[in-house]
């Protein structure tokens, strides 16, 4: 017979073994999930993983994955820093709706102007649109004591309800025959956020993402709040007690991670997808839940793990192309990745024992 054992402190080792044990699990049940779907298993792993970065579409591929990583990073930084506080914002999709809404209707406002000073505003706009989503479960939370997980998630449905009223209502574009979908951004030179150097994939939100690792490294390690939100993760009655005000501290974690997935919003709003649609969400903000777990909150670790969720972003839209797979191929990946996860991640706290019989 087998028994956990509870451990003295997390150990360390098995923090950083346990992302690269789940990347492994996940491959190897994806090989076998791939195989008795009827596909190669290795051709399978070898599209998803190899192939956009040294297959023979690597060229326009790699770039992607910079693209990809940028607001997954954006709003892991901003989710991790709740997490650490033991706050948990399960709607960073729905903030990340609403910021980029917000920073198009600065936009769509301004146009057909230009000036220097439209795309900053639009920043701002999407910030605080995505700011003040978040902070609709902070209040909820802090005067009612409503659960900002249930309050958090329900809003991400009442975003995607507001972006399809955008699109097919005061967002749509006069010019479209009647489609859905605001201008495209894409094409308004004040408003757009090209690639800034051709073929590496890099936009002001891939710029944004690497202010906000370090930002979030700062914050964590080398400010009085950072460590305010350490305590109230680890022990939140001593952290009380040592004048830590847990109200403050909530709006602070969601409001932070409420702005930088707008910011998130935006950036993707006038970018790779151009305009506001009826589907703007796009799953990232779910994802990047994922690649806060997996790079165990720790501004590098969601680095590393926002470029493999992008990996398999990439690697999922050749598989469905080049073998034919499903669509579905990257959620089941990027399920079996956090269920995976969390399995091991029991091994941190807990050491498996043999039970010694009486």
């Amino acid at each position: 017979m087998w028994r956990l054992e509870a451990r003295s402190a997390p150990s360390l080792f098995w923090q950083i073994a346990t992302p690269v044990l789940a990347v492994i699990a996940t491959m190897a049940t994806g090989a076998l999930l791939f195989g008795l779907m009827g596909y190669d298993p290795v051709a399978a792993i070898r599209t998803i993983f190899w192939d956009p970065l040294f297959g023979a579409s690597a060229g326009y591929s790699r770039p992607q994955l910079l693209v990809k990583a940028g607001p997954l990073i954006l709003i892991a930084c901003g989710l991790a820093v709740g997490f650490r506080a033991g706050i948990w914002n399960i709607g960073a999709e729905g903030q990340y709706i609403m910021g980029g809404i917000a920073g198009a209707a600065v936009a769509l406002a301004a146009y057909p102007a230009e000036g220097w000073w439209i795309f900053p505003a639009m920043v701002i706009a999407g910030a605080a649109g995505g700011w003040a989503w978040g902070m609709i479960p902070a209040v909820l939370r802090n005067w009612f004591g409503a659960s900002e997980i249930l309050v958090s998630l329900m809003l991400v449905y009442v975003a995607q309800k507001i972006a399809a009223w955008m699109a097919f209502g005061p967002m749509r574009n006069p010019e479209g025959f009647g489609m859905p979908g605001s201008r495209n951004l894409g094409q308004y030179p004040a408003a757009a956020n090209p690639e800034m150097f051709p073929g590496t994939g890099i936009h002001w939100g891939v710029i944004a993402a690497a202010f906000a690792v370090f930002g979030v490294w700062v914050l964590m390690s080398r400010h009085i709040r950072g460590l305010q939100i350490r305590a109230a993760g680890e022990a939140p009655r001593a952290a009380r007690f040592a004048g830590v005000a847990p109200a403050a501290l909530v709006s602070f974690c969601l409001g932070l991670s409420g702005a930088l997935a707008g910011m998130a919003g935006l950036f993707e709003a006038t970018g790779p997808a151009g305009q506001i649609t009826d589907s703007f969400g796009s799953g990232y903000g779910f994802a990047a839940i994922i690649v806060a777990f997996l790079g165990r909150l720790h501004p590098i670790g969601i680095v590393l793990a926002g470029l493999l969720m992008a990996l398999t972003y990439i690697g999922g839209d050749i598989a469905q192309l080049m073998l034919q797979m499903p669509a579905a191929t990257v959620q089941v990946f990027q399920g079996m990745l956090l269920f995976y996860l969390l399995g091991f991640d029991l091994l941190t706290r807990y050491r498996i024992r043999r039970r010694v019989p009486a």
